[in-house]
């Protein structure tokens, strides 16, 4: 999700159903994005670091030739599901589609993988993938749309996750997070944890970021070496009991 602070989500009533899924598992409350714009933060949740990017420009001006949580599941291992998407691994904007909110896109080590694996999200979703990265559109995702517009997409899309094979097997963890604040808030998101399980209503009160979402990701998926700062990072595991 897109541009908003903790404060603008958590116990707004434009947001009913994520605070729903607050009391049902796991928040956050002190979780903090990397970076301004977004591109730097998606990049530092799947690799590790911001790469030194400070803009959103698109992968022809940041081709970025550094290990990923993508180029650690080859072959299929990793899946992007991107919304509004015009073709697989789309390079450039397109309507609702934006580049920059798809890390994938940037890695240029990674084969075909970008082709084949990097695809417009479809209904249900393929979520068969050991790791699975979705973005919804810029009007779902709370860019160009309300929080009331984010609110509703993922009162229709996490319904369709909770009821997959791969969730009812008990082995998954599905996190939603924010790219970065309104620029008003020190970078203070929200990021929810959901799995089976997570005690319902757990708040997890340390200091959090990206880069321990990438290092919980990667532990519970068994890939080493952990990735720049996620070697570093807070543990998100065992609060969250995952």
């Amino acid at each position: 999700m897109e541009n908003h602070s903790y404060d603008q989500i958590i116990g707004s009533t434009d947001a009913p159903y994520i605070n729903q899924l607050v009391g049902q598992f796991g928040l956050a409350t002190d979780f903090h994005a990397e970076s301004h714009p977004s591109l730097p933060n998606y990049i530092a949740m799947t690799s590790g670091s911001t790469q030194d990017l400070a803009d959103d420009d698109p992968p022809a001006e940041h081709p970025l030739d550094v290990p990923s949580i993508f180029s650690l599941l080859p072959a299929g291992g990793s899946r992007s599901l991107e919304e509004s998407m015009p073709s697989n691994c789309a390079k450039t904007d397109s309507g609702e589609y934006a580049v920059r909110h798809n890390p994938q896109a940037y890695y240029v080590n990674l084969g075909e993988d970008c082709g084949k694996y990097n695809v417009p999200l479809s209904d249900p979703p393929d979520l068969s993938a050991r790791f699975t990265f979705v973005t919804p559109n810029l009007i779902n995702d709370m860019h160009d749309g309300t929080v009331s517009d984010g609110d509703t997409w993922l009162s229709t899309f996490i319904p369709k996750v909770l009821s997959s094979a791969e969730y009812a097997a008990g082995r998954t963890t599905l996190f939603i997070t924010w790219d970065e604040d309104d620029l008003f808030a020190g970078n203070h998101i929200p990021t929810l944890a959901i799995a089976p399980s997570v005690p319902p209503g757990t708040q997890v009160s340390a200091r959090l970021d990206h880069y321990a979402l990438l290092r919980a990701t990667q532990e519970m998926l068994g890939l080493t070496p952990l990735l720049g700062n996620a070697a570093t990072a807070a543990d998100m595991r065992t609060p969250f009991n995952l």
